[in-house]
Order: C-alpha cells, then structure tokens, then sequence
C-alpha cells in the first residue's frame, strides 16, 4: 500500500490513457494494482480541432467521450469503493459538458463523489481581440491566419489549478487544454506541498507525468527492443511511485504483458522533449540532461530528480486553422518491377487529373505525394538497391478546393484498367477529400487569463504568478564526450547494435532520442552521428535547403544520450502533411540504420 508517512511519502500514479480513442483496457487493470491517482491524457493539437468541429455542429460535444462511456460508466463504482482520484483533459473545447456528462453517472449511481471542472484556456470567444493584436506563429514567424478559417485557441495551462481543486475534495478533476504532464504534477502538488518556487521539485513531477502520459510507450510500447515487449495484447500500462523528493520508480501491474528497463523508461524520457535542457512548462522550465535511470528489478526502473528553472512569462497557446483540402490513398503492386509500376500508374493518374483540372479551371494541386513502401522511399538516398516484388503506393495531394480532390480520387479509381499488372487493394468505399488543419502556435502572457474551478458549484479562480522570461543563453551545458578510442582495426556498425531510439513530432520538427546501450557506446555515437551526417539522411524530407542548420544536437550526460530536432521535416506536421509519417514516429528507426564506426574488437562483443 502506498506509504503516507511524512518522511517517506509516496503515492502511486497509474497513466492510464495518451491519446483519444486508445484501448479501454488500462482502467479495470489499474484499478486492480492499488493505484492512488489514475491519470488521462487525451489531447493533441489534431484532437483540439476534432473537437472544435464537433463543438461547432452540437453545442453539447467536444470532449473526449470515451472518458465518460468507457472510463466512469462502467467503472465509476469500483472508483468509489477503491478511493481512487481520476484526472483528466478530456473536456478538450467543452469540459463543462464533460462535466455534467460525469456528474449524471455520479447521481444515476447513486455515488458520492466530488467533480472538479477546470476552465479558462478557451480563448476562441476572445478572437476578436486576440486578431486585433495579430501574433505571428513562434516557430516560423508565419502571420496570423484569417479569422473565419480559426477552429480553436487554447492556451496550455498548468497543474496549480488542479491541485486546488483537489485540496478542495474532488475526486474526479476534468480540465480542457493542459499540458500533457500537469495531470500528473497536479496530484504530486496536492499531495507533497510542493511549492510555485521549488522548482527542481516541479520539474521531477513534470517528468514522471511525462514518462506517463503516453501509457504503454513506458512498459514496451514503440520500444527499439520490440520482441521484449512480449504480449502486446495484455500490455502492462505504467505505474509512476512518485517520492517527496521528485525520484520515481516506474513500474506496472503484476502478470501483464510488456517491459520497463532503462530502454523503455530512457526513450519515453526523451520522447519530443526538443531541447532537454530547456523543455517548458507553464509551471516549470525542465532540465532533463543529467537524469540518471536505473534498474532496481525486473520491471522496475528508478528515475532520479530532474532539475528546474523558473516557470516562463507566458503559455505556450496552439490555434488550429482551415488550410484547403487534402485527398488520397493506398493501393498495392506486386510481381516483377512493382516499384516502377506502381511510378508509373501514380504518375498517370496525375496527369489525368490535372487534365481535368486545367477544364475546369480550378488551378493546380499546391502539393503532392507519391511514397512507395516496400520500394525504400522512406529511405531517401539510403535505400536498397534491390528490387521489390510487392509495394504498397501512398498517393495524395493538397488543394484549396475539395473537388479538385474528388478529381483525383476518382481518377486513381478510372485508371484501373489501363495500369500495368499487378495492381491490387482490399475493396470499400472510395476515400474522401478531408480538411487540411494547420498548426499556429504563439505565447499568451501570463496575466492575461484566469482558471476557473468549478467543484460541484463552488467556484474558484486561481491567477497564475508572472513568470520570468526564459533565457537559453543562461544555460550551462554538459561537456560534450570526449573523442572515442580508436584502434587500427575499425569496422561500422549500425546505430541499433549500440542504441536504442525512440521519435516523434514537435509541429513540423521531428524529434529524435539516441540512448547509448552501454555509456562506453556514447562517444562513438557521437562522433559518428553529426549535425551534417542526420541532416543527409532527412534530406528527402527536409523543405527547402538542406543544411546542418536544420538539426539541433543536445547531449543528456545522466542518462547516455543524444536527441536530436530536425526542423521543417514532417511536410507541415499532423493533418497538415501529406506524408505517410506526418509525426515522424518512424524517423528513429531510420536513424537506427546509421553506420557508426568502433573498434573491431568491441564490435565482436555485441549480440
């Protein structure tokens, strides 16, 4: 049971959701592991804008309803009866409907158990205002985009005012657009004391709410090492038994499928955190670099203290808007020569499209793909040279108008009987042209936006303190490692031999972290992974000139690691790009096939 005493005060977080729509299976399971908080994150920029249009057709809607049909419904009795806290973002653009959605199942049956709204990061009903002042985008320095086209605003809040509204009884605290960890620190807050001041102390409760917030990404999920992973099907989510003093042992529940090891926990730990030195938080600027992660037991992993500067002057806001229309999609080649048919029929359904758009007047498409899995594409000029006998052939493009979309799709289908051989798919309804939503990010100062607490009718406010404004020049870096002993008898190895690798997305940067296996690997990693070297495996990716400029390289001394911020790489990012990995999940697996060069010697060690 978790210890309270106030020596040695730990309380167990269980994660049990990160994303909306993932499996149903984390609750029931965590609630049989003696878990004092259950925490959900539902939210992503793409999810905001879902929302937002859902919102828009029903005044109703716009939250996460999995929350309510999947989570309390079936299982808002077992809460009850076990004491256990739920927090949650998955109001998404309406908590107060998720709200009374959850307060209905409370009183239908017939529990006593206090819900918590949170509000204030909704910032759409003040477009006008906001327009007036025309913020450009904090990344690409884009202007503000037209307000008609503007789907959501919400500015990223952090973990105070959930801490208020559990010093205030709830057990069940729902919030709208907060970041992805203040579920987390929000228990830690509320049970430690911890204070707006303490940073380093904030700073490790944002970390193990960000080694939770993507669930099994912990225990297995996404892992380099996948077949350790064993049963996916009955994979272990996290458990976070998170200390007074910021250490966490991370964990998950007994007989479950999955893994924690240093790899796993290492590659959440560095999952799109960009700079590790400087990853802000409303309520915290984190440094992540001298973090040391440790095995205690089979699955049971010590994570030590981050450190903490103080929190910045402003929230990080996201604004999704209406860019066009994109369309597209998949069908398959195989035999002798698929890749080259499978060019073929791609081009020529272009061309037959453009032909009818040139009639109808309706301009050329702004953007198109054409990515053949199986041929290497993903590789760029890294891919095999031998021929594939099957592919499968992501076509599509983007354009301001949806019909022009429909020409296309239409198309892929009409040149069925004129394509070379070999063409094949699972049949169902023609794909649809979708809106393209594009990402616009911009800082909201502190003072100008209040949370709102509603516990069961009282309401609450909480405000912020101003914050500093953050100063990277301030940072003292970790020496980097020094140069690696070489011999007379070097051989190249892949990257995978000596690290482990984990991606994703940061808008349209792609984040990639590189944890060495053993440090002894990490001056070779080093040496042999540079700016220049990354920047020539993205390059097919990477818009417009293709330099070293476009890669950050961040070295983290405590956990043996590299991560890397490759900018302007993911064709927009989310439903904004067109490309098959529009999140660059899959970049660190082409990072893994990167030769580093060691000593022979230390090469026939490995496995």
């Amino acid at each position: 049971m978790t210890d309270h005493s106030p020596d040695n005060k730990t309380i167990r977080i269980g994660g049990a959701s990160g994303y909306w729509g993932e499996s149903a299976m984390a609750t029931p399971q965590l609630l049989g592991a003696d878990v004092d908080y259950l925490v959900y994150d539902y939210l992503a920029e793409i999810t905001m804008s879902i929302m937002a249009r859902a919102h828009a057709k029903n005044p109703e809607a716009g939250y996460a309803t999995d929350f309510i049909s999947a989570v309390l419904q079936p299982h808002a009795k077992d809460i009850a009866a076990k004491g256990v806290k739920l927090i949650a973002n998955a109001g998404g653009v309406n908590p107060v409907s998720c709200g009374a959605a959850a307060r209905a199942i409370i009183k239908e049956q017939g529990l006593d158990l206090k819900v918590a709204v949170i509000t204030g990061d909704n910032l759409l009903p003040e477009i006008d205002r906001i327009a007036s002042q025309a913020p450009t985008e904090m990344f690409t320095g884009a202007l503000f985009p037209e307000k008609d086209k503007i789907a959501s605003i919400n500015a990223y809040l952090g973990a105070y005012p959930i801490a208020k509204a559990l010093s205030e009884g709830a057990d069940i605290v729902i919030t709208g657009r907060v970041v992805d960890s203040a579920v987390t620190l929000g228990a830690c807050i509320h049970e430690f004391g911890w204070g707006t001041g303490e940073f380093d102390l904030l700073a490790s409760g944002s970390l193990a709410g960000h080694i939770l917030e993507c669930g099994p990404q912990a225990t297995g999920g996404n892992f380099t090492d996948w077949e350790d992973a064993g049963d996916i099907s009955n994979i272990g989510y996290p458990i976070g038994e998170v200390s007074a003093d910021g250490s966490v042992v991370v964990t998950k529940p007994a007989g479950t499928g999955g893994v924690v090891n240093v790899g796993t926990v290492s590659e959440q730990m560095l999952y799109e955190i960009g700079d590790p030195q400087a990853y802000m938080l409303p309520d915290v600027v984190c440094d992540f670099s001298g973090v040391q992660i440790t095995q205690l037991d089979a699955d049971k992993v010590q994570v030590s203290p981050a450190k903490g500067s103080p929190a910045p002057d402003s929230y990080k806001t996201c604004l999704t808007f209406s860019d066009g229309f994109r369309g597209g999609t998949y069908l398959s080649f195989y035999g002798f020569e698929a890749d080259r048919k499978a060019q073929k029929y791609s081009d020529a359904a272009f061309e037959r499209a453009n032909a009818v758009l040139r009639r109808h007047n309706l301009g050329e498409y702004t953007e198109t793909s054409v990515e053949l899995m199986g041929g290497e594409s993903q590789y760029g000029d890294f891919a095999s040279d031998h021929e594939p006998r099957e592919v499968v052939c992501k076509i599509a493009a983007k354009h301001p108008e949806a019909a022009a979309l429909e020409i296309l799709l239409k198309e892929l289908t009409g040149l069925g009987l004129a394509t070379p051989p070999g063409l094949s798919g699972f049949s169902g309804a023609r794909a649809k042209p979708s809106p393209v939503v594009r990402l616009f990010s911009y800082l909201t100062p502190k003072g100008s936006l209040s949370a709102t607490i509603d516990v069961d009718g009282k309401i609450l406010r909480y405000d912020d303190a101003p914050g500093v404004l953050f100063d990277s020049s301030s940072l003292t870096r970790p020496s980097v490692p020094e140069a690696p002993i070489t011999s007379d008898e070097m051989v190249e190895v892949p990257l995978i031999k000596l690290a482990w690798a984990r991606s994703g997305d940061k808008g349209n940067k792609a984040n990639i972290g590189v944890i060495a296996r053993h440090s002894d690997y990490l001056p070779y990693i080093w040496a042999s992974l540079s700016e220049k070297s990354v920047a020539a495996r993205f390059s097919h990716f990477i818009e417009g000139e293709t330099s070293q400029a476009r890669i950050e390289k961040y070295y983290l001394s405590g956990s043996h690691a590299v991560n890397f911020l490759i900018d302007a790489v993911l064709g927009g990012g989310g439903v904004a790009s067109i490309r098959n990995d529009a999140q660059g999940k899959g970049y660190g697996q082409i990072l893994l096939a990167h030769p580093v060069a060691i000593p022979k010697n230390v090469a026939e060690t490995l496995i």
